[in-house]
């Protein structure tokens, strides 16, 4: 197991570890729940990775596995002390979605990121204009009122995330391609739309990212709302997607359902135009706009 650097991950790691521990002593998780005076939905979230475990909670989960492998140990005690660590993010914690919060973790830790969107632009290559215009036109399509400082809140998160990922050090490999729809969607209006689809060819040719387009001349294909696929640089970590919609948000980790995304993405790719032609296409669009 190697050192992990991010809670997300550590706490995806550990319940992953924490399942095959209980499953190697041939226990259910009532049994286990029971003996360790837990209520089941505790143990049901521990294994989920939906919240945190002590280190002691650990320790003493392990012994009643009867784990003995001093090594293993202390690596689950460690992760435990990771996932456990505050990020920047731990202040809205209260205020985002479960989902959006484990994908802030895993989006900052992330070695690759592929990106498919049909109407619009990925949060982390919006320009600060653009990103306000999309927070709020986002918060007039929920049943639940957001008022500005919501939506304040909202748009200081994005551009944190475009610091924390954007400007890392080891910055992961983004590949993005973007339905031709969202060239001409005009989110915060012609002048907007103009700066967005400008940074976009610049952010383009930044090594280490693909913006490619999906033109209208493609033909058909079966409809997909946004998705994101992201991948890690420790094989123990396997590819999670993140879906985004207007009234939920959610991290499926499945094999079968990644790698459903996974093929989804690939069509997506050889339909489109190449890198440079794509941004040929995106500088176009900004220049009829004026």
């Amino acid at each position: 197991m190697t050192t992990v650097h991010g809670p997300t991950v550590g706490r995806r790691r550990l319940r992953s570890a924490l399942r095959r521990a209980r499953d190697a002593a041939g226990l259910t998780q009532e049994q286990v729940a029971a003996a360790m005076d837990w209520s089941l939905s505790k143990l049901i979230r521990i294994e989920a990775g939906s919240v945190s475990i002590s280190t002691n909670d650990v320790k003493a989960l392990l012994g009643h596995y009867e784990m003995t492998d001093r090594q293993q140990i202390d690596e689950l005690v460690e992760l435990a002390r990771v996932s456990r660590r505050r990020t920047w993010w731990s202040q809205y914690r209260d205020t985002l979605p479960s989902a959006y919060a484990s994908y802030i973790g895993l989006e900052t830790e992330a070695s690759g990121l592929s990106f498919f969107q049909s109407s619009g632009i990925p949060g982390l290559l919006q320009t600060e204009t653009y990103a306000r215009a999309a927070v709020t036109a986002a918060s007039t399509t929920v049943a639940a009122t957001i008022d500005e400082a919501e939506i304040e809140v909202r748009h200081a998160i994005r551009m944190r995330r475009q610091q924390e990922v954007l400007d890392r050090p080891d910055r992961p490999d983004i590949d993005v391609v973007l339905d031709e729809a969202a060239l001409h969607r005009q989110t915060g209006g012609p002048a907007t739309l103009r700066e967005q689809l400008r940074h976009l060819v610049t952010v383009g040719r930044m090594p280490r990212v693909t913006i490619q387009v999906l033109p209208f001349t493609a033909g058909d294909y079966a409809p997909q709302g946004p998705f994101v696929i992201l991948h890690f640089p420790d094989q123990d970590d396997a590819d999670v997607v993140y879906l985004e919609g207007v009234l939920a948000q959610d991290v499926l980790d499945r094999p079968t359902d990644v790698t459903a995304y996974r093929q989804t993405f690939e069509r997506l790719r050889e339909m489109s135009l190449g890198r440079e032609a794509s941004l040929d296409k995106i500088a176009t669009v900004a220049g009829q706009l004026g």
